[in-house]
């Protein structure tokens, strides 16, 4: 394989930036401690690491890995983290250093901040916060007393997408080579995404991926990576959460599709989550490792999706039964749920396991009798006869939980059907939700409340996919309106 460049990465350069210094941007500390980004000397950082002793090397370093990082300690008592690139990596100096002072804008609590940079000669330096307690890998591969729980390995994924959707929001929508020793621990433990990773390795920018079985199609196909290339990325993040291995992505679509679930599930992680959550994330992973980048899912949808997991996961009692810490939120409706029906409280809960069990239960009730006698007549006749096979194909798979064909035969039924069904638009529309196509399945609930207004399963559905939707308000009037009917 020939050599792989990137297309140039610009940023807006800034006018004040000189060929080989910058001055210290501002004296003062921020708000939460970290330093202002500032320029150090090559002298200033040898102290700081003791020579850049290897005593103090703290990642993982090798021939595809060149660029050593060095933990080290200022006059002022402050730890950090320099990390030195090869010789002769950037030759340019007023280009790194505009890499660097665009990095070290970004300021957030789910970063490892840059703090600093260094151009002296040949040299190319960057200087972070130092983070004491190792990396994601450390935590999650290479555990000593016991697994990291699910609760925290949804916490790191969420902190992840929130520190790559506000580096998004300043104008840096590429970090390079996300993996698990991108992400490190604070002093309280919190997870904060490296700011390394948001500079190129070199100007030739020669590679995007430590591991080529793990980058994305579109770098293998072009030698060229998009924004959306992050988000493959950050689904082999996700694979790496939920199984505690490093599952390169053509395996573990090869799983999906298999739908060979409990293999893609840290067996040390039993219990700890519902049947609901584990296939969300599944989907989640899934979805962000879609060969085509414009069919992956934004960072904000990543981040809205994961915000949810993670509160629900508070919730989730453990298999020893330990206390679990009272919610940091609170639902709405929670003091309405004595006064709502079974199908409607998982609704509000968004619980798509309960829901498909009490659509089971349910069955064909809430179709009107008018549509059963047609279809009955129809099946008499034969003329419909392949048509109604599609439907009982369809109701086969949804009782199988095999929702994606289920899809493709209720769809085949409704093409050719005589009437309209509600009960096989709701269903229809549960097994869109659990695939995360969330506006189809809003447009089958509201189809089949066209069908049956006086069906309250169909609003219902309405609440759970507006909910998904973010559209909290619109929610609550859908399920307002359906507790209504259901009343009466």
């Amino acid at each position: 394989m020939g050599c792989i460049c990137f297309k140039p990465f610009r940023r807006s350069p800034s006018p004040s930036i000189k060929s080989s210094i910058i001055k210290q941007i501002n004296n003062n500390e921020d708000e939460d401690g970290c330093p202002s980004f500032r320029e150090f000397s090559l002298e200033q950082l040898k102290v700081a690491t003791n020579g850049f002793s290897a005593n103090n090397i703290v990642s993982e370093h090798n021939e595809k890995v060149p660029n050593i990082v060095y933990k080290g300690s200022l006059n002022d008592g402050r730890m950090i983290a320099v990390k030195r690139f090869q010789r002769l990596s950037w030759p340019d100096p007023s280009e790194f250093i505009e890499e660097a002072q665009a990095v070290g804008r970004c300021r957030s609590e789910d970063m490892a901040n840059m703090i600093g940079c260094c151009s002296e000669g040949h040299e190319r330096l960057l200087v972070a916060e130092y983070m004491p307690n190792g990396t994601l890998a450390k935590h999650l591969f290479h555990w000593e007393k016991r697994p990291m729980k699910w609760e925290m390995r949804l916490r790191v994924a969420l902190h992840t997408a929130t520190a790559l959707e506000y580096c998004n929001d300043r104008g840096i929508d590429l970090y390079h080579d996300l993996n698990t020793y991108r992400i490190l621990f604070d002093k309280v433990g919190n997870p904060r995404l490296s700011c390394f990773g948001l500079m190129k390795c070199s100007r030739e920018g020669k590679s995007y991926s430590t591991n080529l079985a793990f980058a994305p199609p579109e770098y293998l196909r072009l030698g060229t990576v998009v924004p959306e290339s992050v988000i493959f990325s950050f689904g082999t993040l996700l694979l790496d959460l939920m199984s505690g291995r490093h599952i390169p992505p053509n395996h573990a679509l090869d799983l999906f599709r298999g739908k060979n679930y409990l293999v893609l599930m840290d067996s040390a992680l039993d219990g700890q989550f519902s049947d609901e959550d584990r296939t969300e994330l599944i989907h989640l992973a899934s979805r962000c490792l879609r060969p085509e980048p414009d069919k992956r899912p934004s960072i904000k949808f990543l981040m809205s999706a994961l915000s949810r997991l993670e509160k629900r996961a508070v919730l989730w009692p453990n298999v020893k039964g330990e206390n679990i810490p009272a919610p940091l939120y609170t639902k709405p409706a929670t003091k309405k749920s004595s006064r709502l029906s079974p199908l409607a409280e998982a609704c509000w809960r968004v619980d798509l396991s309960s829901i498909h069990e009490l659509l089971e239960k349910l069955g064909y009730g809430e179709d009107d009798a008018s549509v059963t006698n047609e279809f009955s007549f129809q099946m008499w006749t034969g003329r419909m006869q392949e048509n109604t096979d599609y439907k009982k194909h369809g109701d086969a798979a949804f009782r199988a939980k095999d929702f994606e064909t289920a899809i493709e035969f209720y769809t085949e039924f409704m093409s050719g059907a005589p009437v309209v069904s509600p009960t096989v638009l709701t269903r229809r529309c549960l097994c869109y939700l659990m695939n995360d196509m969330f506006s189809e399945a809003l447009s089958d609930a509201m189809q089949a409340q066209v069908a049956s207004p006086e069906c309250s399963t169909a609003l219902y559905l309405q609440a759970a996919c507006l909910l998904k939707l973010e559209m909290e308000a619109e929610a609550k009037e859908a399920l307002r309106h359906g507790s209504s009917l259901e009343a009466f």
